[in-house]
């Protein structure tokens, strides 16, 4: 790859998106489900902060040991369902040119360092080991913090989930020039390449391993896309090295 060049990403125009006939039009389509999520958010909170509250005994024993277990469960299924909504609306916010990104010097290997913290138990109780060997010093990039790591953490969860039992997911960070470049590759049973568009598209999820390992709402590689291209880079996703899919994100190099 030329130093002075971004390697093309996948790219869809708005155009190519079939009318939401649901709901008469995009731009009502887009309205509904910001207002769903605001209004989501508020009850959210409250399911989450009550079940923290039953889960952790705060005002004496519930009885029942099931009763503490079934109160941490509906505590971990909120936090899920607030991270979707988080999500859409993060990229609506996108979408609409309304979002706000602090762009600065930032460490995109830290941000790898805390997504590995987040997946890392559920990667171990499927046995999936991720191996991350970043280069020293690592190289900054002009970024969002907070957006590197909503990047990071979508990257390392999509290829967590889409890995299979005792597969390894390997992460790579490394300077090209001007530009920083961010490898995460899976060993899963990667995709139809023709997929590979509509699943850059919100809410379109894959039919294996995605449907196999996770519920998710298909927010993972829209939100990163839209992050990215906020942030001055570009993001595509190719088929592994051996198996699999490899996502790449490619940021400009700070200073």
């Amino acid at each position: 790859m030329a130093a002075s060049r971004l390697p093309q990403a996948i790219k869809t125009e708005t155009a190519d998106l079939e009318p939401a006939t649901a709901f008469g039009s995009e731009a009502q389509r887009r309205a509904f489900l910001r207002m769903m999520s605001h209004e989501l958010r508020t009850p959210l909170n409250a399911i989450i902060g009550f079940a923290d509250i039953l889960s952790s005994e705060l005002y004496g024993p519930l009885g029942a040991p099931e009763y503490r277990d079934y109160a941490a469960i509906i505590g971990v299924s909120g936090h899920r369902l607030l991270s979707m909504v988080n999500g859409a609306l993060e990229i609506i916010r996108l979408e609409a040119g309304t979002a706000e990104l602090d762009l600065s010097t930032a460490s995109l290997d830290e941000a790898v360092d805390d997504a590995m913290q987040t997946v890392g138990a559920e990667a171990a109780a499927r046995g999936v080991s991720i191996r991350f060997d970043p280069p020293w010093p690592a190289p900054g990039v002009l970024g969002d913090p907070r957006a590197l790591r909503t990047v990071a953490l979508n990257l390392l969860q999509n290829a967590v989930t889409w890995s299979p039992d005792g597969g390894t997911v390997r992460v790579t960070l490394d300077a090209d020039g001007p530009l920083v470049r961010l490898e995460v590759a899976d060993e899963g049973d990667g995709v139809d390449p023709a997929e590979l568009t509509r699943l850059m598209q919100p809410f379109e999820q894959g039919e294996t391993a995605l449907s196999r390992h996770s519920g998710g709402a298909g927010l993972g590689w829209p939100l990163v896309r839209l992050l990215v291209q906020a942030m001055g880079g570009e993001f595509r996703v190719d088929p592994g090295p051996r198996t699999g899919l490899k996502a790449v994100v490619t940021l400009r190099r700070a200073g």
